[in-house]
């Protein structure tokens, strides 16, 4: 092994993402991990509580998903997609018993960003000349050029100008906590208030061919909204011949505690797009799935998708073994379990921290917001900060997390993303939740009002 120094040499010839590069100057050298936990060069321990990108699902040093990496790596490097064997086979048997009757086939890429591309170029085939697709502001699908074209947060703000993708509108979000619409408080209200202006939005756009939604919201902060929004969000593309597609890149996989997001509210959409935790992250694959429908139409259409690596083999098998896994192992049912133990403890900081302004989620998919005042609800920064690289708050709160022993990668402008792997004991949650107890009294002390 060469003697080098990787932070060093990482700074120097490799990039921190979506970042000013003069904040990323020390960052953390992890040398391996196990189950929930992650160790550095020093051989300090940490806890995962947001399982990186909320993707490391089954946690570090899954046996069964490495070992079918390398048996399908062993048996085969790599297969174009017009050719066929049984890993691709199987795997897909495994994807289909875990979905609605309603889907028939996949199309399977390397990430989210590809997943949710794939699906507005199929989307826009099977519907032209309808184009236009709906999506939400506190939104994000990927950073390709369409997939960004989706996304409302502000990262579509910064590279826009780079994409001339059009036919993207925005819609409020049904936020319980911060409703787009002036005077409403109650969260159910609010989400009908939604409903009523994307009736409207259709009335007056015209060419919707799609309703886009992360059914759970990801790094936006994860919003939970009645199981009437998305009934109603149903009927109204049916009577409007429009498909209504969920992005679970990450609500998917037992995140919240069910296989999919979209089984909470008794709604099946037309289109899903996945990934992260298909392979719990151990090896890129992201997966367009689609209806009966939409599939049959491209027997005698053009199906304008492809990739190099399409249906790569060692990602199909990582996802029959995560498949495997969560069966045997009874990973949703701990998520459920957790997630409700996980639940309770970020309500007790809310009464703890007056920094706290709000707590929501579902599952191992919990949301954590700080504010400067509760009363107003002011926050310690907002969305153009990100994109000046003015100080934020919550990356104080996670630099003490750190200290602490627990890292917070899925922190935002103004929330933090509770997500660790499914895996976790109620000791774990315990030593997230006593180190945010801690790095929470930065903001408490900086709260006015």
């Amino acid at each position: 092994m060469l003697d080098l120094d990787v932070i060093k040499v990482s700074v120097e010839r490799t990039f921190g993402t979506w970042r000013f590069q003069r904040d990323w100057k020390t960052p953390l050298h992890i040398t391996h991990g196990e189950g929930a936990y992650l160790y550095d060069k020093d051989g300090n321990k940490y806890l995962d509580f947001s399982s990186q990108l909320a993707c490391v699902n089954l946690g570090y040093g899954n046996k069964r998903v490495i070992e079918a990496i390398k048996e399908a790596l062993e048996k085969i490097s790599y297969l174009s997609a017009g050719y066929v064997n049984e890993i691709r086979a199987e795997a897909s048997e495994a994807l289909f018993s875990i979905l609605p009757p309603k889907f028939q086939r996949y199309m399977a890429s390397s990430s989210g960003s590809e997943a949710n591309e794939d699906a507005l170029k199929i989307i826009r085939a099977y519907k032209f000349p309808k184009y236009k697709v709906m999506t939400r502001y506190w939104s994000y699908h990927g950073n390709t050029a369409g997939a960004i074209s989706i996304t409302g947060d502000p990262r579509r703000i910064s590279v826009e100008y780079h994409t001339n993708v059009r036919g993207t509108v925005f819609m409020p979000d049904p936020d319980p906590y911060r409703c787009p619409f002036k005077g409403i408080a109650d969260p159910y209200e609010c989400a009908m208030a939604v409903v009523e202006y994307i009736k409207y939005m259709i009335e007056n756009e015209g060419n919707i061919a799609a309703i886009i939604f992360e059914t759970v919201t990801g790094t936006n902060k994860p919003l939970v909204p009645p199981k009437e929004f998305y009934r109603e969000i149903r009927r109204i593309a049916d009577k409007n011949d429009i498909i209504l597609m969920f992005d679970e890149v990450m609500s998917g996989w037992g995140r919240t505690g069910k296989w999919f997001a979209f089984e909470h509210f008794d709604v099946v959409p037309d289109v899903i797009t996945t990934a992260k935790g298909a392979t719990s992250s151990y090896y890129p694959l992201g997966l367009t799935i689609l209806s009966k429908d939409i599939s049959e139409y491209f027997e005698n259409n053009f199906l304008p998708v492809g990739h190099t690596y399409a249906y790569n083999l060692a990602g199909l098998a990582a996802m029959k073994a995560v498949i495997e896994e969560y069966k045997e192992k009874k990973i949703l049912d701990n998520a459920a379990k957790m997630g409700r133990y996980l639940g309770e403890e970020l309500k007790g900081l809310m009464d703890r921290h007056k920094s706290v302004g709000y707590v929501g989620g579902v599952g191992l998919f919990w949301a954590l917001e700080i504010v400067k005042n509760r009363e107003t609800k002011e926050p310690f920064n907002r969305k153009i900060d990100k994109i000046l690289g003015k100080p934020l708050m919550t990356a104080r709160i996670a630099n003490k997390l750190r200290e602490l022993g627990v890292l917070q990668t899925m922190y935002w402008i103004s929330h933090f993303i509770i997500a660790p792997p499914l895996i976790v004991t109620e000791e774990d949650i315990d030593l997230g939740i006593g180190a945010f107890d801690e790095a929470l009294k930065i903001a408490d002390v900086e709260v006015v009002g």
